[in-house]
């Protein structure tokens, strides 16, 4: 990973397998080819949050070098710094969220490493790169994987920069794996199932700590009702969207496609798009294998849209959709539509190849917590909540078939008959 030149290096992979103390050590490696090559600059070890230096990689940089002898004699290191002998080489510690314009300002930057990386956003990544510019200057990252999603992922694993030296790094690639950690990890893989490939082996994260929904989404698939879900031609389809809006910071419009059959709720597919007009998303329904007259939306429905003076309600009538708005539920609703999911899921069926990137949200949606006080404040608003409310919304306005004496019940303006 390190061997020959290279503008980018990175490794990504679960505990234990040594990711951050090889990388603290090969900065002070690095930094000490520089200087004595007779270069200056500054070695840059940052993270997305960094709000004191006892969060960064201070210490175990420090711990590196000490290990080594001549590196122990070419640094100075203090109890908030270190630094070369020779005042060539200075580092540096940063958080990206909060000091990206005063990193933008630093010069001469001859390696940033970007430890815990799986969180910096795309934003940050456009921003931090052009910053590190000196010649034969580099970018390392290390991260442990969660989502797919993650700006991290799809820059440096899904689709890395050309001539970029990327591994992955596990417990078993780390001859030195101490013992401690084997009984833990050994423990993880009887005790934890669900979160052990996570942990360990680098998996992305199937579940957020506090989803609400993934041990369901688990039982379904156990039981089969996760799988190919075919449409009925004879049924009634129905769309349920949850409104983003038009633009590149808006939200994501999201769509479940979704038919009732006896007590079962077939779910059929799921579309999501940020920033796109509606004529795309109309585009999407039309283009799906069963005829969906009727769309349901949310009570935004009928507002207008930021940017055209027209309400979703209105065009999709006028496209040729039935069009049901759902009243404004009020104070609680985000929470009516967890336990509403919760409860229908049960009797829920997953088309997957449709469904992948919904079942995903879902899976993830989960709740935001004050672990200062330890309370939870409601759902958490990120990229799995357009899907969550969306399904949130079918949920609460579906109604069960009720049934006396296994037929079906009618009901006429005298009551039920």
């Amino acid at each position: 990973m390190f061997a020959g030149d290279a503008r980018y290096r990175g490794a990504y992979g679960g505990r234990g397998s040594g990711k951050t103390r090889t990388f603290a050590l090969m900065t002070a490696i690095k930094g000490y080819q520089h200087g004595m090559s007779g270069q200056a600059g500054q070695i840059l070890c940052a993270r997305e949050h960094l709000n004191s230096l006892d969060e960064s990689s201070l210490e175990e940089i420090k711990s590196a070098i000490k290990s080594v002898d001549w590196l122990a004699d070419y640094y100075e290191v203090g109890e908030k710094y270190i630094k070369s002998k020779d005042g060539r080489i200075n580092y540096v510690f940063a958080g990206l969220r909060r000091n990206l314009d005063s990193i933008k300002s630093k010069a001469r930057i001859i390696i940033a490493w970007i430890d815990e990386a799986e969180p910096v956003s795309e934003e940050a990544w456009r921003k931090l790169i052009p910053t590190v510019r000196e010649e034969g200057s580099e970018i390392w990252v290390t991260w442990n994987p969660e989502s797919e999603r993650s700006s991290t992922n799809k820059r440096f694993r899904q689709d890395p920069p050309q001539g970029a030296q990327i591994v992955e790094l596990n417990w078993r690639d780390n001859p030195w794996f101490p013992d401690v950690l084997e009984l833990e990890r050994a423990a993880d893989k009887k005790v934890r199932p669900d979160v052990y490939e996570h942990i360990w082996e680098g998996a992305f994260l199937a579940a957020h700590e506090g989803a609400y929904f993934s041990h369901l989404i688990e039982e379904a698939r156990r039981e089969g009702r996760v799988g190919n879900v075919h449409h009925d031609p004879l049924m009634e389809t129905r769309a349920y969207f949850d409104i983003g809006g038009t633009g590149a910071k808006a939200d994501a419009t999201s769509i479940w496609t979704v038919q009732f059959y006896k007590s079962e709720i077939r779910v059929l597919g799921y579309y999501e798009a940020q920033g796109q007009p509606l004529a795309t998303h109309v585009a999407w329904l039309r283009e799906q294998p069963q005829d969906i007259k009727t769309v349901v939306l949310p009570h935004d429905g009928r507002t207008h849209d930021k940017v055209y003076s027209v309400s979703y309600e209105s065009a999709l009538r006028d496209a040729g959709f039935n069009v049901i708005v759902v009243p404004n539920q009020g104070a609680g609703a985000a929470g009516a539509r967890v336990e509403a999911v919760r409860r229908i899921l049960p009797s829920t069926y997953f088309n997957e190849p449709a469904c992948k990137s919904g079942l995903e949200a879902l899976s993830w949606y989960h709740e935001k917590r004050d672990e200062n006080r330890n309370i939870g404040l409601g759902p958490n608003h990120d990229w799995s909540s357009h899907a969550a409310d969306a399904f949130g919304m079918m949920a609460v306005v579906y109604e069960p078939p009720n049934t006396s004496w296994g037929k079906p019940l009618r009901v006429n303006l005298k009551g039920i008959v």
